[in-house]
């Protein structure tokens, strides 16, 4: 069980679903792509779109090709109706799909379905987030890479 999960265990209300069970009754709305799929799926045409926050990026290292997108302004950036569409956004009749990674797959489910709702019918996420990506030996750039290609030498 996750730290997340088990914090958000203590003082469930009565009757109140505990988040383990919302988060099950909202990932069977749709299926959700492992690792590997995800990569067959960005092969195939689909948009990853990092959620993570800058902090994690840096600590986690990235995807290479990811489009980031922080989890605040992802209804904006994505919504097929929203002013401020992100360019890799799906438009009308565009059927790709887009995979929501968040750094363990959690928030990620929650965005996916909040994408879903907005009109997005195939957003999906990566179960186990980057930290899944990463354990399967798929590319990433690693975090210090990263800082030496932002980070002048002196």
């Amino acid at each position: 069980m996750s730290p997340l999960t088990e914090e958000a265990e203590v003082g469930v209300a009565d009757g109140a679903p505990s988040l383990d069970e919302h988060l099950e009754r909202l990932r069977a709305t749709y299926t959700r792509l492992d690792p590997a799929a995800t990569a067959r799926a960005i092969a195939a045409g689909a948009v990853l779109v990092d959620i993570r926050p800058v902090a994690q990026r840096v600590v986690e290292g990235e995807v290479p090709g990811s489009v980031i997108v922080e989890r605040n302004v992802l209804e904006w950036r994505f919504a097929p109706t929203s002013r401020h569409r992100h360019p890799a956004a799906p438009g009308p009749g565009d059927d790709r799909t887009v995979v929501i990674m968040c750094s363990e797959g959690y928030a990620s489910s929650l965005a996916a379905v909040s994408l879903r709702e907005l009109g997005v019918e195939r957003a999906t996420d990566l179960v186990g987030g980057f930290l899944a990506w990463q354990a399967a030996g798929l590319p990433v750039v690693p975090p210090a890479s990263r800082a030496r290609a932002v980070v002048p030498a002196v």
